[in-house]
């Protein structure tokens, strides 16, 4: 059996080596390491691919949901609602532009953003709300939109885990994640399943007027060179590092795929284990079905009950099987964002996940000599 790693990029590599260097190659000797042709083919391209009218590339995930808050031209105190389950990134662009961060509970089925929650927390200083499409899965979109054209908020999508995901309307329509609010964020790093070689992120939007605002930001403020119109920042995605997402782009169906299928076998594993809350797709679907892609599976989530998760941790890392715990506190107990504001009695779903979840090995490598023997592993530690 292959070595088991949480993310195999390097098998990943192997089977589009010559297309990544070849792109490389091409790269290096027009020596347009800055905005060259590569950047703005693959902006076109993923415009095409997400059925949006803007991409704009920047250099990472976290810049890119800064430069959307810039560019809707938020405002010191002004509130902006989202979730406690998740990375710090989504938090720590409001504290740096000096917005006021209002953190609610998510839910337990999909560990996404809680409608009830953001209803509660809306006040006449709320200005946007922030829903992170988690570990793949689209949040409620059309409760938020509802949301937020009722109280006229700004929706900005956070989508640095679910590059390729579909969500559907209740209607039928389909849209990709990132292209429902009013404009939106991901990232490109490496262990995405859309990654380039280094960092890299975009700002997606249908906004032409906001379109324009972003590309100025992203390049010190400028639409004509030395003319600075508006505040800006150096944010740019570098020419090698959008030709291997060029590259990357057309195999990003068959990867999340990939992913789903290998989500598919470990629910199999475990669908006669009590002990263990399993991921799905839409709650209409019965587990993860072929007729959508709700859920793109950057991580493979487990819930465990009556069970020592730390020491699950430890067994499987005994055993050569890496796992992450994402993420082992909420936001409003870390030490930068705790705030008076917040009662513990409103976080009881993510005061309890912190201490539940565990994401086994999730990439498009995996095999099933593999995923058998992770998820006997976990089996037998469960069952002691």
């Amino acid at each position: 059996m292959n070595k088991i790693q949480m993310v195999d990029l390097k098998g990943q590599l192997d089977k589009i080596k010559d297309e990544v260097n070849i792109s490389i190659q091409e790269v290096l000797e027009t020596t347009a390491f800055i905005n060259g042709p590569k950047v703005h083919q693959f902006q076109k391209n993923l415009e095409n691919y997400l059925g949006v009218k803007h991409v704009i590339p920047c250099a990472n995930g976290t810049d890119a949901l800064q430069i959307a808050m810039m560019g809707l031209g938020l405002k010191p105190g002004d509130e902006v609602i989202t979730a406690d389950f998740t990375f710090a990134a989504t938090v720590e662009v409001i504290a740096l532009l000096n917005l006021t961060p209002v953190l609610v509970d998510v839910n337990s089925d999909d560990f996404n953003i809680n409608i009830e929650a953001i209803k509660k927390a809306i006040t006449p200083k709320t200005k946007a709300i922030v829903p992170v499409h988690l570990f793949g899965m689209c949040a409620n979109m059309e409760a938020i939109l509802e949301i937020a054209k009722e109280h006229n908020l700004y929706v900005i999508e956070d989508n640095a885990q679910a590059i390729g995901a579909t969500y559907t309307f209740s209607d039928g329509r389909k849209a990709k994640a990132g292209t429902i609010g009013d404009v939106a964020s991901t990232s490109f790093f490496p262990s995405k399943n859309l990654g380039c070689y280094g960092d890299g992120g975009a700002i997606f939007t249908n906004n032409d007027e906001l379109a324009h605002t972003i590309r100025g930001i992203v390049n010190h403020g400028m639409y004509e060179r030395y003319h600075h119109d508006v505040v800006g920042v150096n944010s740019r995605l570098d020419s090698i590092q959008a030709g291997i997402l060029d590259t990357k782009l057309p195999h990003l169906d068959s990867y999340n795929k990939a992913r789903q299928n290998a989500a598919r076998k470990y629910n199999e594993a475990f669908k006669d284990e009590p002990n263990i809350i399993m991921p799905s797709g839409k709650t209409s679907c019965q587990g993860i079905c072929d007729k959508c892609d709700c859920h793109v599976f950057h991580q493979y989530t487990l819930r465990v009950k009556n069970v020592d998760r730390n020491a699950l941790v430890k067994f499987l890392n005994d055993n050569g099987i890496p796992c992450g715990v994402y993420y082992p506190i909420p936001l409003h107990n870390q030490k930068a964002y705790v705030d008076d504001r917040y009662n513990e009695a409103d976080f009881k779903i993510t005061n309890q996940l912190v201490k539940d979840v565990i994401s086994l090995p999730m990439h498009t490598e995996l095999d099933d000599e593999q995923i058998e023997f992770i998820t006997s592993k976990v089996k037998t530690f469960i069952n002691g």
